[in-house]
């Protein structure tokens, strides 16, 4: 339970890799902390800290440390820090079996989903193998700076928060069945935290009921994924008290050979007026844009980002033709309402002041526009993008550009934090709730040694154990306690190997 909290790059290679995109905002300024390593000088550092961790075994300095090494490189440090809290917060114990059931049923369904992921990230990387780059060498690991897309600043202070959480959700648990800790821990590589443990007396993990041990399991996946909720609720407090600087849409990407490339349109241009006529936010460019035609020539007014001010002269496209050449159908183009001779400016990523918060926020963003029940349908996938950013961005969770458009709105919370205490927040809960996010999926992965892997086992044994229940009661079959032990440890086992094969060949298949 915590001896393998090793955070793999699953989701950045699975969603990376079925969508075969390249990251297009180029090196983003504001990545704290980011850091460019050479593969081999991570295998010289590596090596250096092994030397070191031997030294310090011989010389029993890891021993008067309550530590030790573990696969190598890896330093298991003790502590007994946090027990006392432990024991406090865990007093309401029927509040936190309560707790534990909801968890389990919540990590069960988002266990068997990630599982189904892994199975079509499999199935569509043996089908239609990546023909983009494969990764760097540092992009293979998770860790906060080796990793150019996880900045060290941010990324350490969430990981070290989340593995916290974790493993005080494990803790929380146990203690409210009964089950004691030992202590609580962290596994190291090098300054770098690589995950956290909660050690429990196994002998009462092993012989506490098939329920509680789930339970148990669960809390920790379970918690993180509960605090990244609870971070996106604050992030979308927090775009309540920003506002944007500007009233005028603003674009961040131009199309090659359409209009605007050919006009000199840049990105981040801001449009100000078309023909003389001011433009006011996303909505009333798009109903301008409904006046005129393809082919039609008009001056559009934009404001650089070096605050420079130009009319360009561009003839417009034609939306319904561009559309066609990328593939969509006709009967596509007529449900989202794109008719031949539509105006098409030949820009993407077109937005108000506020798109930069508004896009972390999502469906929790103040000018999101839609009900309740669209709230729900949609915040699943929102957390899908959430985990997409930084590798779009490189690194960042807004542009530099979007930051320098929000101001803090008239309030409490604007008045007292300013908008560099807004944003500071904003980066983050972010981070926060995107380590959150990662961690708590990546432990539902049903491989040993993960949480998952434990839930698993333990759920098909309680499935054999019902089959057993319902064969002596109806007397058709008398199944052995031993066959249920037998069958559920070969199904953990032949589930681990066959996700750790197909995990191994999304990740390096982009190699071969």
């Amino acid at each position: 339970m915590g001896s393998c909290r090793s955070i793999i790059n699953f989701v950045h290679q699975t969603l990376v890799k079925i969508q075969g995109e390249e990251a297009s905002a180029g090196t983003m300024d504001g990545a704290w902390g980011s850091v460019q390593a050479d593969w081999r000088v991570v295998l010289l550092l590596i090596l250096a800290w092994y030397v070191l961790l031997r030294s310090w075994e011989r010389k029993g300095t890891l021993d008067r440390w309550n530590a030790t090494r573990v696969f190598g490189v890896i330093l298991m440090v003790r502590s007994q820090y946090g027990l006392g809290a432990l024991e406090k917060a865990s007093k309401p114990r029927k509040f936190w079996r309560i707790y534990g059931e909801i968890s389990l049923w919540v990590c069960l369904f988002s266990m068997f989903l990630v599982a189904a992921t892994m199975l079509l990230a499999f199935v569509t990387a043996l089908l239609t193998p990546p023909t983009a780059n494969p990764p760097s060498a540092s992009e293979m690991v998770a860790i906060p700076g080796l990793n150019p897309m996880i900045p060290l600043g941010w990324g350490a202070m969430a990981f070290i928060i989340a593995l916290v959480i974790h493993e005080f959700g494990h803790g929380l648990l146990a203690r409210a069945h009964g089950m004691r800790i030992r202590s609580f821990g962290l596994l190291q590589l090098g300054p770098l935290p690589l995950g956290a443990f909660a050690e429990p007396q196994y002998q009462e993990l092993h012989k506490a009921p098939r329920k509680e041990r789930m339970r148990m399991f669960a809390a920790g996946p379970a918690t993180n994924l509960f605090a990244a909720f609870v971070c996106l609720m604050l992030l979308g407090g927090l775009a309540g008290n920003l506002t944007s600087t500007t009233e005028h849409p603003h674009v961040s990407g131009i199309i090659k050979d359409a209009g605007a490339d050919q006009a000199g349109m840049q990105p981040w241009d801001t449009i100000v007026s078309i023909n003389g006529d001011e433009v006011v936010g996303l909505r009333g460019f798009q109903d301008m844009m409904k006046t005129f035609s393809a082919n039609q020539s008009i001056t559009v007014n934009v404001l650089h980002e070096d605050g420079t001010q130009e009319d360009l002269t561009l003839v417009l496209s034609d939306k319904h033709q561009y559309y066609l050449d990328l593939g969509w159908t006709e009967e596509n183009l007529e449900l989202f309402g794109i008719s031949p001779g539509d105006a098409f400016v030949g820009v993407e990523g077109l937005g108000d002041g506020t798109s930069g918060i508004d896009r972390i926020a999502g469906p929790f963003s103040p000018r999101f526009e839609g009900g309740i029940l669209t709230k729900t349908i949609y915040t699943p996938f929102h957390v899908l993008n959430l985990m997409i950013i930084p590798f779009e961005l490189q690194g960042v969770s807004m542009y530099p550009v979007e930051e320098s458009m929000l101001a803090p709105a008239d309030g409490f919370i604007g008045n007292t934090l300013g908008i560099s205490g807004i944003l500071f927040f904003v980066n983050f809960l972010f981070w926060l709730m995107w380590v959150n996010i990662l961690l708590g999926f990546t432990n539902l992965i049903p491989m040993v040694p993960f949480d998952g892997g434990h839930l698993f086992k333990d759920w098909v044994k309680g499935s054999l154990d019902r089959v057993k229940r319902i064969g002596r009661k109806t007397k058709m079959w008398n199944i052995h306690p031993m066959w249920v032990d037998h069958i559920s440890n070969k199904a953990s086992s032949f589930s681990s190997l066959m996700l750790f094969v197909m995990l191994m060949f999304v990740l390096f298949i982009p190699y071969i």
